[in-house]
């Protein structure tokens, strides 16, 4: 097929995630009808129409369909060849995608960047904070090259590089703070406070409760950590939190903290990636230096706790 090239793959890729022609442009930082004639002369190549066009959206045919699933392959290969290069020529050096969730990017991301740039001067890290399921994602489509996520994943695909556990954590109202603590039975009964659907965290405090569900009248819920804990702060109920979003979400907030008694609910935290990424080494590298900023943390929450 005379003239085809990775470009026109890497157009109608982005055109086929957007779903708009203004979207996917803005992603691909041209303008919108340089990608319009890019697609047009794409069709004009294969003789067939790949995309059809609506006033507000875009649909791929059928040949359409067929076509971005084989680009994908080419793309992810080409990537994959750029990689191995870059894993041959020395220090980490270029562009790093990394996916962070919710739950950890807030309290360790700043800290991450710092490490990594001191460490590997030239890498230009790229990070994108999602919950886990758009991660894993992006992570098969080769839109990432890693990603810090609660494991396990139980995804063959990919390589899993535990980091670190941390404790689950109560976060009450302030008159609660002389009350016991309350076993993960009674929990069930309080208004308890959650992250919305999609968050591995939601998942992971039910797990603990015994419960896959909970009555309306007491669960309410949050679209982030802060949301939640100023939902406290409030007497609307209680929450929990991992151990590391201590000292960030009740800085400002009038709540008790209560720790539960062992075995204690906790989560391990770990970096993910493909297992045909030939970075794989360096993730490995890079996967020991988030590991030390993360024990630094704990060092850090455990001296506070110490203190008080």
């Amino acid at each position: 097929m005379i003239g085809l090239t990775l470009k026109h793959l890497r157009y109608l890729d982005a055109l086929a995630r957007h779903g708009h022609f203004g979207r996917a442009a803005e992603a691909c930082a041209i303008t919108q009808p340089a990608l319009s004639i890019q697609i047009k002369e794409l069709e004009t190549m294969l003789g067939a129409p790949l995309v059809e066009r609506a006033a507000r959206q875009i649909r791929l045919t059928a040949l359409g369909e067929d076509f971005v699933s084989r680009a994908r392959k080419i793309l992810l290969d080409v990537d994959e060849l750029e990689d191995l290069v870059r894993a041959s020529t020395g220090p980490l050096a270029g562009r790093l995608r990394l996916g962070v969730i919710p739950t950890v990017a807030p309290y360790l991301l700043p800290e991450i960047i710092k490490a990594l740039s001191m460490h590997f001067p030239e890498l230009e890290l790229q990070p994108r904070e999602a919950v886990t399921k758009s991660l894993i994602g992006n992570l098969l489509d080769s839109r990432l090259d890693s990603a810090i996520v609660a494991l396990p994943m139980s995804e063959a695909a990919l390589q899993e590089f535990a980091l670190f556990e941390e404790d689950f954590v109560l976060v009450r109202p302030p008159d609660h703070a002389d009350k016991p603590v309350p076993n993960p039975e009674l929990l069930q009964e309080t208004r308890l406070l959650l992250l919305e659907e999609g968050h591995c965290f939601r998942d992971q405090a039910l797990s603990f409760c015994n419960s896959t569900s909970t009555q309306p009248r007491q669960l309410m819920e949050g679209n982030s950590l802060t949301t939640l804990v100023q939902m406290v702060s409030s007497g609307m109920g209680v929450t929990l939190i991992p151990e590391m979003a201590l000292p960030l979400e009740t800085r400002s907030a009038d709540v008790s903290i209560a720790r539960f008694p062992h075995p204690r609910p906790k989560r391990t935290i770990g970096m993910v990636w493909r297992k045909t990424n030939p970075l794989s080494d360096q993730l490995m590298q890079i996967g020991a230096i988030v590991r030390g900023v993360g024990q630094q943390r704990r060092d850090q929450i455990d001296k506070g706790a110490q203190s008080t």
